[in-house]
């Protein structure tokens, strides 16, 4: 799936649940999941995979933080983002392209729009 058709499928989703027509078999099967802690305050932690899922991505709250950029120190907003996945299925090399991906992706969102 790329980005607008998981939006579609999540926006699906979510008008299920607004409708209270959710049911368990439209949360089945999933072999990967978005935790959203940020939405509570989160700054960080380790989502933890729920079997037949092989991983799960956290992504936190958006705060602003000192960082150094070009020999200065400036205020930035920053969000840490984890991903757990399971060793025996996903290659570290792999996870680790992803989530530079995702980074990319949420610094420069014209990624997301161009399908890339």
């Amino acid at each position: 799936m790329n980005y607008a058709d998981i939006e579609l499928a999540i926006a699906a989703l979510g008008e299920k649940a607004k409708k209270g027509a959710l049911a368990v078999e439209d949360m089945d099967g999933g072999t990967f999941t978005i935790s959203n802690g940020g939405v509570f305050g989160s700054l960080m932690g380790t989502p933890i995979i729920n079997p037949p899922q092989s991983s799960i991505l956290g992504m936190h709250g958006i705060f602003e933080r000192p960082i150094a950029l070009k020999g200065q120190v400036v205020i930035r907003p920053m969000m840490y983002v984890a991903l757990t996945y399971d060793h025996r299925l996903i290659d570290g090399r792999e996870a680790v392209m992803f989530l530079r991906k995702i980074k990319a992706a949420v610094e420069d969102p014209r990624i997301i729009l161009a399908g890339i």
